[in-house]
């Protein structure tokens, strides 16, 4: 089998719009949830959110493009921009032999919401010509793939809060079995709209708590449901001979993916935690012997009651429950909300780099103790530990397990 390894990283999220932001504000402790700035919030009851903010699209696209991209579209190709620049992969390889695999797990809401508005106020013939394009779930992908030229295979992979899990896995797959030499793998999202608040207060899937501070809470016995976060993030996967040839800079290897569906019920996981546990056993089969007490495992950790439960019986599972008490695991969505489409990206992104740094992100807000909640979450503060690899789970509505495993480069 080839070896695949990451050379680049971009993000874009509630925390930094860059990754050395990023990775700072969240090991100082940092969150960013604050009220909706959005949108008037008479009448809702969840009035929390993990907005991106001061972010500059001038950096990454022309006045025109602006105008005529939506929101998501402009996160994920400043993402991918940055993980470009990072790797400098560009000009270094055949364009044929890079692929783009950028996922969302719904597409342009902004613009879903927006142009719906204007067709119902004013009309068919004012609403854009660019509508149907910046609705697309794919077009984050197909404009990274344009961007940067690459002619290899390009794909949105929409399976929810897993979807750029997967987008990640399943390019790594295609490294792995040679059809591409190098991969832009992510995901993003942009849902704090009206309809998407609505929507999730109404299935029940938000915290109503009006304090930031006490709102997205993983793993704490007063979680009451998650905070909607927004934005994106990307990784350049490439083949580790062709790497190493054109002297990159590596972060990591790409050991392990795991992919499962729990086949039980469109929002609820199954209750006794097996699909998430197979895959998370999948990709924990590539890292071969560890010590338990040098393996992170970044959570999905949505802050709603029943996932961090099932979570912490699926990890439990996976590992055996003597070894599960030795990990550490935290969830970075007390930081930057829950990012839907692009969660899972951006947390292989901070994966990549708790591995990098051997530190430990914190799992922020914790206070209330939960003896089903009860692995080593690394509460409020980061810590620095040895590691020797790191997970990245994914649990997404519709039953869609996705695990992403990292280990340290060795020659």
């Amino acid at each position: 089998m080839r070896r695949v390894v990451v050379t680049g990283l971009g993000a874009v999220n509630a925390i930094g719009n860059d990754v050395p932001t990023m990775w700072e504000n969240l090991i100082a402790g940092k969150h960013g949830i604050a009220p909706i700035t959005r949108f008037d919030l008479t009448d809702f009851r969840a009035t929390l959110a993990a907005e991106v903010k001061d972010f500059d699209p001038l950096l990454y696209l022309d006045r025109s493009e602006v105008r005529r991209h939506d929101l998501y579209i402009q996160y994920a190709i400043a993402a991918a921009q940055q993980a470009f620049e990072d790797s400098g992969i560009e000009g270094n390889i055949d364009p044929k032999r890079i692929g783009c695999y950028f996922s969302s797990g719904i597409g342009g809401m902004t613009t879903m919401v927006e142009e719906q508005t204007k067709l119902l106020s004013k009309g068919p013939r004012r609403v854009s010509p660019y509508a149907i394009t910046n609705m697309m779930g794919n077009a984050g992908a197909g404009f990274v793939a344009i961007k940067h030229n690459c002619k290899g295979p390009c794909m949105d992979i929409a399976t929810a809060c897993a979807s750029s899990t997967h987008a990640v896995g399943e390019a790594y797959r295609n490294i792995l079995h040679g059809y591409t030499d190098a991969m832009v793998a992510g995901g993003a999202e942009v849902t704090i709209t009206p309809l998407g608040v609505a929507g999730f207060i109404n299935c029940q899937a938000l915290s109503t708590s009006e304090d930031p501070d006490r709102a997205s809470i993983p793993f704490d016995k007063e979680r009451n449901g998650f905070v909607m976060g927004e934005g994106s993030a990307a990784l350049i996967l490439e083949e580790y001979e062709h790497a190493k040839a054109r002297g990159a800079k590596i972060y990591a290897e790409v050991v392990g993916y795991g992919t499962t569906c729990d086949a039980h019920h469109i929002t609820a996981p199954d209750p006794e935690g097996e699909g998430g546990a197979d895959a998370i056993a999948e990709a924990l089969a590539g890292i071969g012997e560890y010590d338990p007490s040098r393996v992170y495992v970044n959570a999905h950790g949505t802050s709603t009651p029943m996932n961090d439960k099932i979570e912490t019986k699926a990890i439990k599972r996976a590992f055996g429950e003597e070894n599960a008490y030795k990990l550490l695991v935290s969830s970075t969505k007390g930081a930057t909300g829950h990012m839907l489409g692009a969660a899972g990206a951006t947390e292989a992104v901070i994966s990549v780099l708790a591995l990098t740094n051997d530190t430990v992100p914190p799992t922020l807000g914790y206070q209330v103790p939960d003896p089903e909640c009860d692995l080593d979450i690394v509460p409020n503060t980061a810590r620095k530990a040895e590691l020797d690899a790191v997970l990245s789970t994914s649990l997404g509505f519709g039953g869609h397990n996705g695990c992403l495993a990292f280990r340290k480069v060795k020659d």
